[in-house]
């Protein structure tokens, strides 16, 4: 081997490392794989925040981590220099986040500043943050301070992450995830209406965990009147989410779950505007209306979970960012179809129990 390619395998040892999970990935992957694990220990208590995790690495080693808990608490880079017991290697430490350290004050001081307080060598981000607030300010801070700054490091894979942060503030709306239940041979219910059994109990925990981890979800009047739902997590730890019906007409009688006042709610209708109710205008296509409201009011992600009017509603109206269908394996031969998937998304199929789920993709 010759000298030069003898000094470039050692640039590659240096910088690349074979993980059995994930195969061949740089270093600076692998810290920020790390990031990425320690942020998912957000998922459902820290928005509208992002989830954010963040490591300190200093001689090989990390010698500090920690993630953003709780909404309103400590952000992940104070958490993770917190935890450094060895203060001496800061000056020579390399910090990984996936998401730009913030520069305003809000409920917390700006990481930012921390960051140079702390006199860190270098900071690597995997995603700028959209946020008008920050939006590169975070790295312009740093910068200003001499730190070096990496940034787009598993950007795609912290995107997908915080995709309902970041939709937020790029499209000025909530993610839309469409979710529905059907038989197997594609009805949502029997015209007879009989109760069909297709969720199993390890299916409904599912639902209530994604319950828990969204901000809101939506039905539709027919569903809200004929399956008095709760659309509560009863079955899963973790928030309840904002109940929101679409009732024109305000046809929900006030012993129905829904006006219970257990928890927060919004009846979308053309007449009452006092909480919990929301007036728009029927005359015109209302999910627009409602989206920007949710948006005014930081909602970050919602759940349409039905009927098949409404949810074929926000499909017709490219008004979704997935879609996902639990498919049981009763049939019922006639009933209430559910909704067309359109063509050209992705699908990633799921075989849990008797049941089937398939989340479809953009």
């Amino acid at each position: 081997m010759t000298k030069k390619r003898q000094m470039i395998w050692r640039e590659i040892q240096k910088n690349v490392i074979l993980n059995l999970d994930f195969g061949l990935m740089t270093v600076n992957e692998t810290y920020m794989r790390r990031c990425l694990q320690l942020a998912r220990l957000g998922r459902g208590y820290v928005a509208p925040n992002p989830m954010v995790g963040c490591v300190v690495v200093a001689e090989g080693r990390i010698i500090g981590e920690g993630y953003h808990r709780q909404h309103g608490g400590a952000h992940a880079e104070v958490n993770a220099l917190n935890s450094v017991k060895e203060r001496h290697l800061l000056p020579e430490s390399t910090v990984y986040v996936n998401l730009e350290p913030c520069s305003h004050y809000g409920k917390t001081p700006p990481c930012a500043d921390r960051l140079v307080s702390e006199g860190v060598k270098k900071v690597v981000i995997c995603n700028v943050d959209p946020n008008p607030q920050v939006a590169g300010r975070g790295i312009a801070k740093l910068k200003a301070a001499g730190i070096e700054v990496e940034t787009g490091v598993l950007e795609k894979e912290g995107w997908e992450l915080n995709k309902r942060f970041f939709t937020y503030f790029t499209q000025k709306r909530p993610y839309i995830i469409l979710k529905w239940a059907q038989t197997a041979d594609g009805f949502l219910d029997a015209f007879d209406d009989k109760p069909i059994r297709i969720s199993t109990d390890i299916t409904k925990a599912l639902v209530h965990q994604m319950r828990a981890e969204e901000s809101a979800i939506l039905v539709g009047t027919q569903t809200a009147l004929k399956d008095n739902p709760s659309l509560h997590t009863r079955r899963w730890f973790g928030k309840n989410p904002l109940r929101i019906a679409i009732d024109k007409s305000l046809k929900i009688p006030p012993t129905h779950h829904l006006l219970d006042g257990s928890q927060a709610t919004l009846i979308v209708n053309q007449e009452q505007n006092e909480a919990p109710y929301l007036a728009v205008d029927f005359g015109q296509n209302i999910v627009p209306q409602l989206l920007d409201h949710l948006y005014k009011t930081k909602i970050q992600s919602i759940i349409i979970e039905g009927g098949q009017k409404t949810l074929q509603t926000f499909i017709e109206g490219n008004y979704f960012d997935e879609i996902q269908v639990e498919i049981g394996h009763y049939c019922c031969h006639q009933g209430t179809p559910s909704p067309s998937i359109p063509d050209g998304l992705r699908a990633d199929i799921q075989h849990i129990g008797d049941g089937t789920f398939v989340h479809y993709y953009r």
